[in-house]
């Protein structure tokens, strides 16, 4: 090829910057459809848990771990311990919470799909509060009627060690954690 053919090709800034924009627009879809009409920013459960009143009517979008579900004859209830959303509303792995929260979504919701441990982020309105026991613990909880929900898929189970070499689990132990060069 001949310096005039490479004259045609574009810089590469400006690849780079087509490229970082794909990217960026992306990013944007990485939430979920059913999820996107709620606020990002809003009271937690335990502000909802505290004040009620103040916080009825408000839209919200929460998330955490099913607790259980329970089905009755026009809508399903999922009792739900909180965690913190990412950016693209998924709870985050954590054990940190604000509380637990109920809610009302129409329709039935299978218990087997629903199941306890799953992930789930609701989008609807606060509702107010509800006195349940957990155990022999009275507690008040946060009530939502969710108006869209998502249920995360499973988390792939966590890789295994690459450096397992029965029957040492780290054969090179006295020298470091990793091989030398």
């Amino acid at each position: 090829m001949s310096s005039l053919e490479f004259s045609n090709l574009r810089p590469p800034a400006a690849t780079a910057v087509v490229v970082a924009a794909i990217l960026w627009l992306t990013g944007c879809a990485s939430i979920p459809a059913s999820l996107r009409d709620g606020p990002e920013h809003g009271p937690d459960p335990a502000q909802v848990q505290g004040t009620p009143e103040q916080y009825i009517g408000k839209a919200v979008r929460w998330g955490g771990v099913i607790a259980a579900v329970g089905n009755g004859p026009v809508d399903s209830v999922v009792q739900v311990v909180s965690r913190p959303l990412s950016s693209a509303g998924r709870p985050l792995e954590t054990d940190r919470t604000s509380g637990r929260f109920l809610v009302h979504v129409a329709g039935f919701l299978d218990p087997v799909v629903y199941a306890s441990g799953r992930e789930l982020t609701i989008v609807g309105q606060v509702e107010g509060v509800e006195q349940r026991n957990i155990g022999a613990y009275p507690y008040r909880y946060p009530v939502v009627r969710a108006s869209s929900h998502y249920l995360w898929p499973l988390r792939p189970p966590p890789a295994a060690d690459p450096y397992f070499y029965p029957p040492f689990h780290r054969p090179w132990y006295p020298y470091g954690p990793y091989p030398w060069p």
